[in-house]
């Protein structure tokens, strides 16, 4: 990111606000601060520059402008875009937006050139498709990101595909499930994630430039063609919705939400699993931070901070969606404030995927400590109630046989498995010696063997099939 460099001049003629021959006076510093947006919107200079040049491509081709006018353009773009990349260009608070200090520094260059590259537009599309090739680029990096923690996952599940740990509901042991099942649940997530952004991406692909300030141009211009050199997929058919529609930015707050809640949810198990009362896994230090005053203390800091950042999501998602819901068709100042929460949000998603791909190789997990919270729970009372019904036993009879064998064994201080044959026979006659291979926690993994339940060789076959799929 370039540090911006704003220029202190006073306005004169090579100065002037593009529309200020309208106004008697000239706006207040106060107001020029208020209205500004170039403090925030010049990370969009990149892609300014593509649609300008492309638009300028499109005017020169339709005869609109001269050839010699476009190459002055691009001669100029040049200069300026090497200006951006090394941090000399001066970004003028009195030009408001990245689009005017392009274009001011343009005419600056190339003279009347640049103030013809204008033609057949207004800073209404112009905006709008800067920062729906912005919102594009943002994506094609989360899905790249999303893929590299995917990957992650399914590398960590791989080798722990066998490890047992328990199943909870209600933060209560219910059955034994394994470390890698538990952890394709969020590959899950992860990959409708995925499938959200691609879909979100095909609505933000479509190209507002040509509807001008509202109502179109009168000029002829060929959108399809700026569309083409642009990547676009289709032209936004209105003019009207193409200038004023923010459901696109929207959207992918929603969809960037649903991230950081599957995130958040992690956090909080990778959290609760480090607690020394727990104890199931620990975390590289390099993702740790201690303490100013006690010296033992280890801090899952990094899931602690991304679920705090959820919610600063959340809050991006409601504020464009407040932003949206009074607005009156076409464009309106209050726009302006769609940028900050839509950049933020792509910002925090991306920092959040990449550093959660490095951690999750660095999960240091203790079979041992699960297998221990496996004994307390009595994690194989489903299975006996399932075995009693396999042999003719209705499963309400059976679950209320189980229910009591629980009772007696939670008396007794012991887990099921400990339970002798013979007190075992007393709750169901149908109990044969047979039943403490289903008691064990490898009797209840192994016969859960169908797609998607958690016998390991059932993890090993989703982790192939998720690998093809990525």
């Amino acid at each position: 990111m370039f540090t911006p460099i704003m220029s202190d001049r006073s306005p004169d003629s090579s100065t002037a606000k593009a529309w200020s021959g309208r106004f008697s006076e000239p706006v207040s510093d106060l107001v020029k601060r208020y209205t500004a947006s170039v403090f925030f919107d010049q990370r969009m200079a990149a892609q300014d520059i593509r649609g300008s040049l492309a638009h300028a491509r499109m005017l020169a081709r339709q005869g609109i402008i001269a050839q010699e006018d476009f190459a002055a353009i691009e001669r100029g773009m040049a200069q300026i875009a090497d200006e951006i990349a090394t941090d000399t260009f001066a970004w003028n608070l009195d030009d408001e937006d990245v689009h005017l200090n392009i274009e001011k520094r343009l005419t600056a260059l190339v003279g009347d050139a640049g103030k013809r590259l204008h033609t057949g537009r207004s800073r209404n599309d112009q905006v709008a498709t800067d920062i729906r090739l912005w919102l594009r680029d943002s994506i094609d990096t989360i899905d790249m990101l999303l893929t590299d923690f995917m990957r992650a996952l399914l590398w960590v599940a791989e080798q722990h595909a066998d490890t047992p740990l328990p199943g909870f509901t209600h933060l209560q042991v219910a059955q034994p499930v394994t470390f890698g099942h538990h952890l394709l649940a969020y590959v899950e997530m992860l990959r409708r994630d995925r499938e959200r952004f691609a879909d979100c991406r095909k609505r933000v692909n479509r190209l507002p430039l040509g509807a001008a300030a509202l109502a179109g141009t009168t000029f002829p211009i060929d959108r399809e063609f700026v569309a083409q050199e642009l990547g676009f997929e289709a032209v936004c058919e209105n003019s009207l919705d193409a200038v004023s529609d923010r459901d696109f930015a929207i959207e992918f707050c929603a969809a960037a939400s649903l991230v950081m809640v599957h995130l958040s949810r992690l956090s909080e198990e990778l959290i609760l699993w480090m607690s020394p009362r727990v104890g199931f896994i620990d975390l590289a230090d390099r993702f740790c931070t201690g303490s100013s005053i006690m010296p033992q203390k280890k801090n899952p800091d990094v899931p602690e901070l991304a679920r705090g950042k959820s919610g600063r999501v959340f809050g991006h998602l409601i504020g464009l969606l407040t932003l949206m819901k009074g607005q009156p068709l076409a464009y309106n100042k209050d726009n302006q404030e769609d940028k900050e929460p839509l950049f933020d949000t792509a910002d925090t998603l991306i920092d959040t995927l990449r550093i959660f791909a490095d951690m999750a190789t660095g999960i240091l997990v203790k079979p041992e400590a699960m297998a221990a919270a496996l004994r307390q729970g009595f994690a194989t009372a489903t299975d006996l109630a399932d075995y009693l019904v396999k042999r003719g036993l209705p499963f309400r009879d059976a679950h209320e046989a189980v229910a009591r064998a629980v009772r007696a064994a939670e008396t007794k201080g012991c887990d099921l498995p400990d339970l002798s044959l013979e007190e075992l026979q007393g709750f169901s006659d149908l109990i044969g010696a047979d039943v403490f291979a289903v008691l064990t926690v490898a009797g209840s993994l192994a016969a859960r063997d169908h797609i998607g339940g958690t016998a390991p060789n059932q993890v090993r076959a989703a982790i192939s099939r998720l690998r093809t799929a990525l």
